[in-house]
């Protein structure tokens, strides 16, 4: 296993996540206080929470948690259920688990970054770009040509981060049919699920539509809970599930007790939780139509048909680069441009930036931006 790069996202997070005045480029949907949160409490997790010793976890996960999670998908149980410390954490532990020297993994892109740089630091990869001209349409034919008889994993993220595109459902069962003819597991994202503009497109999971697929979630997302820090993969092949326990016990060995209990509440409310974090979506995308119908000479705006992140073209002629680093230092507006996107196994748009649209009240940081902008004229 080869090094790992520096995580590009995060290296620049790290100076200006909480240091800009205004955080434009939120991946996540607004959150909630823990007051909020417990509020939604039924009685018997309201008790659990109170009562709650602060003790070792299970390596699996909070068994009602397990049952809850279960419990939004159709074919998977409690038992095909394994929590970690957030989605990263398995994301990487599932590479490893799935990948060897002398595999071959299929990945989209752009993505994440660490769903391609973890499997890179296995086997080859090879890459298969969304089509930036057809809306980021993904090509499943494509996919097709790039198996190989040694690949074992094909990974996807849908809504994508950070174009917020979304594939046809019967794309997603045609992916999860090619894998299973050739023993490939499906490794599916799926942490923006929930948030699609027409809730008519809402994917299946790959959980539910394969045995040997993996169905990654988060409460930090969709939810918009990320200091809860607790995401899950769903799979139904259960000596892979026992695999990925026998990785965790080198990571976090197991989850926060309160971080648990107050997911499980959280996933029990998925649904109005959901719907306020829509909502708030819908009311945001009309001042971010708005902001980029004035600056039209600068930008190629699209909302995204899902999630809470668009991928915006910049038309300027200094770079996208040097226009976000500007942005965020005179006018304190951070945004993410494209090189933290930048693939190794393909092209990727070196002219675009990342808005998140999932905060509430981006008219400050939206004004700010506009009259910055105003004055380059």
């Amino acid at each position: 296993m080869t090094r790992l790069p520096d995580f590009r996202l995060e290296t620049y997070f790290s100076r200006w996540e909480f240091t800009a005045r205004h955080h434009l480029t939120a991946s996540d949907a607004e959150t909630m206080t823990m007051a909020g949160l417990l509020a939604l409490a039924g009685p018997e997790d309201r008790k659990a929470w109170d009562t709650l010793a602060l003790g070792y976890t299970e390596t699996f996960g909070d068994p009602e948690l397990r049952r809850a999670i279960a419990g939004t998908y159709e074919e998977v149980d409690a038992d095909d259920v394994i929590c970690f410390g957030g989605a990263q954490e398995g994301l990487n532990l599932a590479m490893q688990v799935l990948l060897e020297p002398g595999d071959h993994a299929v990945v989209i892109t752009p993505n994440y970054q660490s769903a391609e740089t973890v499997p890179l630091s296995i086997c080859e990869v090879t890459g298969v770009a969304l089509d930036e001209r057809q809306h980021w349409a993904l090509d499943v034919d494509a996919v097709e040509a790039a198996l190989r008889p040694n690949t074992r994993v094909v990974s996807v993220n849908f809504p994508n981060n950070p174009t917020g595109a979304l594939i046809d459902a019967a794309d997603l069962r045609r992916l999860a049919e090619l894998c299973d003819e050739r023993g490939i597991h499906l490794f599916s994202d799926e942490v923006y699920r929930g948030l699609e503009r027409d809730p008519a497109r809402t994917l299946p999971q790959a959980a539910d539509l394969s045995g040997r697929a993996l169905s990654l979630n988060v409460t930090s997302k969709s939810l918009g809970l990320p200091g809860l820090r607790i995401g899950w993969i769903a799979c139904r092949d259960r000596e892979l599930r026992s695999r990925l326990e026998r990785a965790k016990h080198y990571t976090t060995i197991c989850n926060s007790a309160p971080s648990e209990v107050l997911a499980r509440i959280a996933i029990k409310a998925r649904e109005p939780i959901l719907a306020r974090n829509r909502a708030l979506i819908a009311a945001n995308l009309p001042q971010f139509d708005a902001f980029f119908a004035e600056f039209a000479d600068l930008f190629e705006w699209r909302a995204p048909e899902g999630g809470c992140v668009a991928f915006p073209r910049y038309l300027g002629a200094d770079g996208v680069e040097e226009f976000c680093t500007d942005l965020v230092e005179q006018a304190g507006v951070l945004l993410l441009p494209a090189s933290m996107y930048r693939s190794e196994l393909t092209p990727t748009p070196a002219d675009r930036f990342r808005v998140g649209i999932g905060r509430r009240d981006p008219g400050p940081a939206l004004e700010a931006f506009a009259h910055w902008l105003r004055t380059r004229r």
